[in-house]
């Protein structure tokens, strides 16, 4: 095993450093360092501008207008954007679907979705969770029956990540009730412009509207949108959930937040304290210890070796250390963190920031956080699937 990178690695790096510096709005790198709110138009911007290098989908082969790069690579790209304050790519056309599209998609499919994915110009939303079924996937009841040349779905989807903007969500619809809950399940791309498909607002703990419940009544999709076989939506889904191996741990944003708490509590005299600053160097530690976690991933995957199946604990660390540092930054503030003003968040408010400018998201940032252990399977389901898969 070896972590440390190549000069070939490094020269990669400093020519994405460089392209990142040169192409990256200075406007949307203020917003993400300091935490202000993204509109759909500053996401897609971004995502247009990868588009157009080609590099919106990073991790494609050269086969679907990819890149190519190696799993390194790809490490490297993604720890310059973020350290660089590039917005989050929204990964639900680019890094979830597409890959699904990829290997489980026809021909014809491919050549109608991929383009537009890889371009940045349609949004795409995810439909897998529902009520009652959210770590427990394979009990999704939205229903999809085959009429002739369509199909009919009914149901509900909950928590869709900014499906206020979505324009396509691939959604999990169960086809058939034989046999064991996964073995009926099929993997499904609607048009949210259909008739029969409402989108609501769910307000988050933070105030803002950034998930959503979507309805289906008698909507008709066309069966040419069934991706590869009926009721084999289970595989698909699985496959869709590998390729979050080393991405769900987010550590390149814990980098550049980490970074943001020295900032905040310099800023706020609290620096200087020991005891705060020690907490801060566990921080630290624990950031570079998941770094190491991801590089031992990536390690195995450049020579060819089987990859460390150890995605669940990737995802707890993760999700445990997004927490953690979006306390200690409400820590450092300490009562000026509190008022939330929510036009604060926005670049160029006027109005009168209660404490400094850089307190105005932290209370947002700290309830938004919340969920981080609950989604994408909850950290109490991954923790038995860690003992499960990798103690055994």
């Amino acid at each position: 095993m070896d972590l440390a990178f190549t000069p070939e690695e490094q020269k990669f790096r400093e020519e994405i450093r460089a392209w990142v510096k040169e192409n990256l709005p200075a406007d949307l790198a203020h917003k993400v360092h300091n935490a202000l709110r993204l509109t759909r138009e500053d996401m897609q911007r971004w995502a247009k501008i990868l588009g157009q290098k080609g590099w919106l989908g990073h991790a494609w082969p050269k086969e679907f207008g990819g890149p190519g790069w190696n799993a390194v690579q790809k490490h490297l790209f993604e720890e310059e954007c973020a350290l660089a304050g590039a917005p989050r790519v929204v990964p639900f056309g680019p890094v979830m679907v597409a890959p699904v599209i990829m290997a489980f998609g026809n021909a014809e499919q491919q050549q109608r979705f991929l383009p537009g994915i890889a371009s940045g110009e349609v949004w795409w939303s995810q439909g897998y969770s529902e009520p009652g079924s959210g770590s427990d996937l394979a009990s999704v009841k939205t229903r999809a029956e085959r009429q002739g040349d369509k199909y009919i779905v009914n149901g509900q989807k909950t928590w869709t990540t900014l499906g206020q903007y979505g324009e396509w969500i691939f959604c999990l619809v169960r086809t058939s009730n034989e046999g064991k809950p996964q073995t009926g399940i099929s993997f499904l791309l609607i048009d949210m412009k259909s008739p029969g498909v409402t989108v609501r607002p769910i307000k988050l703990l933070d105030g803002d509207h950034e998930v959503n419940e979507v309805w289906f009544d008698n909507v008709e999709v066309p069966a040419e949108n069934l991706i590869g076989e009926e009721n084999k939506g289970w595989t698909y889904a699985k496959h869709l959930l590998s390729h979050e191996r080393t991405n769900i741990a987010d550590v390149n944003r814990a980098k550049r937040e980490l970074e943001r708490l020295k900032r905040i509590a310099k800023a706020e005299g609290v620096y200087d304290d020991v005891r705060f600053r020690d907490e801060i160097a566990k921080l630290d530690v624990e950031v570079v210890a998941l770094e190491m976690l991801v590089l031992r991933v990536l390690s195995a995957e450049k020579s060819g070796k089987n990859s460390l199946d150890i995605a669940g604990l990737l995802k707890i660390r993760g999700s445990e250390l997004q927490q953690r540092y979006s306390e200690l930054m409400m820590l450092a503030a300490g009562p000026y963190s509190l008022p939330y003003i929510h036009e604060a968040m926005d670049a160029g408010w006027q109005g009168d920031h209660v404490g400094a400018a850089h307190c105005a998201p932290l209370a947002s940032t700290y309830f938004n956080m919340r969920k981080t252990t609950i989604y994408g399977g909850s950290n109490e389901v991954q923790r038995n699937i860690v003992a499960q898969t990798v103690l055994g």
